[in-house]
């Protein structure tokens, strides 16, 4: 399963660019053109990181990145064309987690990627556990660098959705996270609200990686509330 990022800029000839060597990369790349586009863009595609320019015609950077702040804590690294201190330190106070200028390198650009999406696996992780983009929990491995989960040694093999659920749950290792916050975070703000689409996810998740879906090891339910993903 590859990374997917949102590419948010109007200049056609810069846009083109990023797509090309991203995708040469490996990454998985969706564009806008404008502000509102990538708010719907971002809102249900769920992207791993933002690239967002600092200059859109149609609304203001700064705050197409608030909106997305309201509901998602995805990476968001701003393409600015100069360096301005007040710009800069307004944008990350935002909500921004880098700021660089163009023009730029395709070494530095993924460089930063790498930092932004590192950053992001180890926020609020249970840092005994996770040890170079790796969660580790038991014979649980959740190695969020290849998109992969292995149980004793085996691929588990789960769909995307089913590993996306899995990391999250590790991110926050031994925190409930509501129906409703995974929910948000998988599928985006204006996803239905229905419990049975986790549900369905979840017994498939068991099957995979239990070896009693009747009495899990690693993600234990909250009868009401949500899941769990053991610490230890």
């Amino acid at each position: 399963m590859k990374v997917k990022i949102l590419i948010v800029e109007e200049s056609e000839s810069l846009r083109h660019w990023l797509k090309t060597e991203l995708d040469n990369k490996g990454y998985d790349t969706i564009t806008a053109s404008f502000g509102k586009q990538a708010q719907e863009i971002a809102e249900s595609h769920c992207p791993d990181l933002v690239l967002l320019s600092e200059q859109l015609t149609d609304m203001d950077s700064v705050a197409l990145l608030k909106k997305i702040r309201e509901w998602s804590s995805v990476p968001i690294i701003v393409i600015g064309t100069s360096y301005d201190e007040d710009y800069t330190v307004y944008a990350l106070d935002s909500g921004a987690d880098d700021f660089i200028t163009t023009p730029l390198g395709i070494s530095e650009l993924l460089s930063r990627i790498k930092l932004a999406l590192r950053h992001s696996v180890n926020y609020g992780s249970n840092s005994v556990n996770i040890h170079n983009s790796r969660f580790e929990v038991g014979e649980l491995v959740v190695d969020y660098d290849t998109y992969c989960v292995y149980i004793a040694g085996r691929n588990a093999e789960l769909t995307q959705n089913e590993f996306r659920l899995v990391a999250l749950l590790g991110k926050n290792a031994g925190r409930v996270l509501t129906y409703e916050y995974i929910i948000t975070q998988l599928w985006g703000p204006n996803a239905v609200m229905d419990n049975q689409i986790l549900r369905v996810n979840m017994a498939n998740i068991r099957k995979k990686l239990e070896e009693k879906s009747s009495a899990p090891r690693y993600i234990s339910t909250v009868a009401g509330i949500g899941y769990k993903m053991a610490a230890e």
